[in-house]
């Protein structure tokens, strides 16, 4: 679900995809429901590409996203991320993802975390799932190799022979 709701740099909000065509998306605004274009030059972003910088491994939003959603158990995040000070943002973080590396996600990132959760969640999309991450690691099938045979050499044809020029 998470990977049609899209960010459009130079716009407010979010957009859901409508619909694709050659080189522009028509998308769908998650506030208001108005429907417009975005052509190829303008900066798309799905929100299932983005991940979060740890201190091992980078973390996708949609998963960030379940954790929140769990600690608040379905309501909206209640600090004023427009007011808040970058210790108060971090602390919110910390107690999500502790070890998400501060080097590199500043206070202007965790705003925009908070603001996107809370958009989604007072416009009803609660399902953060992201249909291409794997739910399991599933075991290989091991699955045995039928024996080779000798590779045939291939009939060389002979090359078709051109249409004679006639000349008037």
């Amino acid at each position: 679900m998470i990977k049609n709701i899209l960010s459009v740099s130079g716009k407010p909000g979010l957009y859901k995809l409508v619909s694709r065509s050659k080189n522009m998306l028509i998308i769908e605004s998650i506030i208001d429901k108005k429907r417009m274009p975005v052509y190829d030059h303008e900066k798309v972003v799905s929100l299932g590409d983005i991940a979060i910088y740890t201190d091992e491994d980078d973390k996708p939003l949609s998963t960030l996203f379940e954790e929140i959603k769990a600690k608040q158990n379905d309501a909206p995040i209640d600090i004023d991320y427009k007011k808040a000070s970058k210790d108060e943002l971090e602390g919110f973080l910390e107690s999500i993802l502790p070890n998400f590396d501060r080097d590199r996600v500043y206070p202007s990132d965790i705003k925009k975390i908070i603001q996107w959760y809370n958009l989604l969640i007072s416009n009803g999309i609660t399902d953060f799932h992201d249909e291409t991450l794997p739910q399991k690691e599933e075991e290989p099938e091991v699955v045995a190799e039928a024996p080779k045979s000798e590779p045939v050499e291939e009939e060389k044809k002979a090359p078709k022979a051109r249409a004679k020029k006639t000349v008037k």
